[in-house]
């Protein structure tokens, strides 16, 4: 049994798509899968089903994962209902529903706790998965409010540890040494960075393999217009090391 964790990340987690193809051309397939915030919408799509390549299409279609690109004036919160009708025309509506188990991860900001989503409303769980704190308002479930998985949890392995014999852990968000700050959009995204660093240590160390593209340095996590680039990231990188990753999955 293999699971696999998708990190969040932005733009940035387009690169899980190329590690997925990659990954299924060599016959390492998931029988579960775990997420966080775009970790949560492409596993939502994989696990309905949809290839690699048919999720990309749909994300340079749709425009997908724009509510990652913050706006900096605005009155109010921004709505998440786009990408509410996105997951409507293409999922199903519940995780049973699903054709690979999922769970989702999100942040229960009152209790302070990651909640581990895997039954009932879907598209409402990915939504919760997703919402970027103060841009969006908390995402209310049986009386919960839930905020971006990511904040406590990036890389949620923790719950595939007892349904796994092995576990892939795929992240998106290396961090550069020789990061250069002149925005205030770049002390936003590399001070998200350093936290999501420090909260994944405890996921990595429970992975039996750790997939993370080295050169997505070169992208921000509100790139979207190089969506392709991100994903050939990703590809690239799991098909030139997937020999060091069947090895430790011991295939």
């Amino acid at each position: 049994m293999i699971g696999i964790a998708l990190s969040g990340g932005g733009a940035r987690g387009i690169s899980h798509l190329g590690v997925l193809k990659a990954l299924d051309e060599n016959n390492i397939t998931p029988n579960v899968m775990s997420g966080t915030s775009a970790g949560a919408i492409i596993g939502g799509f994989y696990s309905a089903g949809f290839t690699p390549d048919q999720i990309l299409a749909i994300i340079i279609k749709t425009k997908m994962l724009s509510i990652f690109k913050p706006a900096f004036s605005w009155q109010g919160l921004l709505s998440m209902d786009s990408l509410h009708k996105i997951l409507k025309d293409n999922l199903p509506n519940t995780f049973e529903s699903l054709k690979l188990p999922l769970i989702v991860a999100a942040t229960a900001i009152e209790k302070g706790e990651t909640h581990y989503f895997k039954e009932g409303d879907l598209h409402t769980a990915i939504l919760a998965s997703c919402c970027l704190p103060v841009l969006f308002n908390p995402v209310g479930i049986d009386e919960v409010k839930y905020i971006d998985g990511g904040i406590l949890n990036n890389l949620p392995v923790e719950p595939l540890v007892d349904k796994s014999d092995f576990i892939i852990a795929v992240g998106c968000n290396p961090i550069s040494k020789t990061h250069t700050i002149s925005t205030f959009k770049d002390v936003m995204e590399r001070s998200s960075l350093l936290a999501i660093s420090k909260n994944t240590e405890k996921s990595k160390a429970l992975a039996s393999v750790f997939i993370e593209p080295p050169l997505l340095t070169n992208f921000s996590g509100f790139d979207l217009s190089k969506a392709q680039e991100i994903f050939e990231t990703g590809y690239r990188y799991t098909s030139q090391n997937i020999a060091i990753f069947a090895e430790k999955l011991k295939l």
